[in-house]
């Protein structure tokens, strides 16, 4: 039996962000050791799930993209602190950057994306920050310690290049002065899209169908699921769900 869904990029967020926080690895580091998220739009949602209260998710943010003339504080100036949580509690002026010194393995990373090349598993991230930012600092060290990085990203981030191949287009040092290119960084994880958070809380084989969409639907996709008659009412529950959820709006 099958259905379909459409989900607006917000509720593609939340729909991830619960997926993320019922994972059994994110669930053990909860309860016994340390779960450190990135900054980034999805990974707001993250944070709230984890947290069990909503955040100024505008504020939890690094690099943003912006239709043409709108300034980035009109989404966040980035104040909120570093999300970090050791045993369920979160830390207090904590650093993602010094933090992970004290990960190991079994403790959850959390970075989003900007690219995700889905049939490899490989996530792109654009680097603007000279030292690479919080991915530069961390990346390195969660694969020496196989800590789980886990990279909850939207379908709407696709693209169908390899990511490796993007990334040494991106490094070329011929770029116009006016337009110039960013860094592309791939990088590897457990990557959790729509489809993987409808199949972890559903039980549902969820298969991209099309996407796009006007008026607040841009990025949006259509999901054809796929199960037995339990599976889908789980499925379409949980779409009801998030039928209110709004988009990620700008600062009043």
């Amino acid at each position: 039996m099958n259905a379909s869904i459409v989900l607006t990029v917000a509720q593609g967020k939340r729909l991830i962000a619960r997926a993320v926080a019922q994972m059994p690895e994110v669930k053990a580091a909860l309860e016994n050791g340390i779960i450190a998220i990135g900054r980034g739009t999805t990974n707001g949602y993250v944070a709230e799930e984890l947290l069990g209260f909503k955040i100024p998710k505008g504020e939890y943010v690094a690099g943003r993209t912006l239709p043409p003339g709108v300034p980035g504080e009109r989404l966040g100036r980035g104040a909120y602190p570093d999300i970090i949580l050791r045993h369920g509690q979160q830390l207090a002026d904590a650093r993602l950057v010094d933090i992970i010194q004290e990960m190991h393995a079994g403790d959850v990373l959390i970075k989003g994306g900007n690219a995700l090349n889905y049939p490899q598993k490989v996530v792109g991230i654009l680097v603007g920050h000279p030292t690479s930012g919080t991915i530069g600092a961390m990346y390195g060290a969660a694969v020496a310690r196989k800590i789980h990085l886990i990279l909850p990203i939207g379908l709407e981030k696709l693209v169908y290049e390899d990511l490796f191949t993007l990334s040494r287009l991106s490094r070329q040092t011929d770029g116009h002065p006016s337009a110039p290119v960013p860094s592309l960084l791939p990088i590897t994880g457990t990557v959790i899209t729509e489809i993987e958070a409808l199949q972890m809380l559903c039980g549902v084989t969820a298969s991209l169908l099309a996407a796009g969409g006007v008026a607040g639907a841009e990025g949006a996709v259509w999901l054809l699921l796929q199960g037995d008659k339990d599976a889908l009412d789980s499925a379409l529950e949980l779409y009801q769900g998030l039928a209110r959820e709004p988009n990620f709006g700008l600062a009043e």
